[in-house]
């Protein structure tokens, strides 16, 4: 069966301090979510809270899901992924802030 090479699926070993790190960042981004819902940013309230998801969400990808250590067709797929979503969030963003206000005629 032969010459198989394992090179290409080399596992990395994460220190258990850079997962705690990861860890608190992701605890403190939690409590910083929790506290901009104390402020009205407007039209940008979806923009605060959709940035501060992508932030929990790439540390996530790269470091839970090891996509920091793989290899570049995984980040060119998840980049891929990552860019349509950011063209949906703008068209959402782009229709919530050009809608024009209705007043009722009763």
């Amino acid at each position: 069966m032969g010459n198989t090479s394992h090179g290409a699926h080399e596992h990395h070993i994460i220190p258990l301090k850079t997962y705690l790190q990861v860890f608190a960042a992701l605890i403190f981004l939690t409590f910083i979510t929790v506290a901009v819902t104390w402020f009205d940013f407007g039209a940008f309230n979806a923009v605060v809270a959709f940035g501060i998801a992508s932030v929990k969400a790439a540390l996530v990808l790269a470091y839970f899901m090891h996509l920091k250590y793989d290899n570049m067709m995984n980040r060119v797929i998840i980049g891929t992924g990552v860019f349509f979503l950011l063209v949906l969030w703008f068209f959402s963003i782009l229709d919530i802030v050009t809608r024009v206000s209705e007043q009722s005629t009763l």
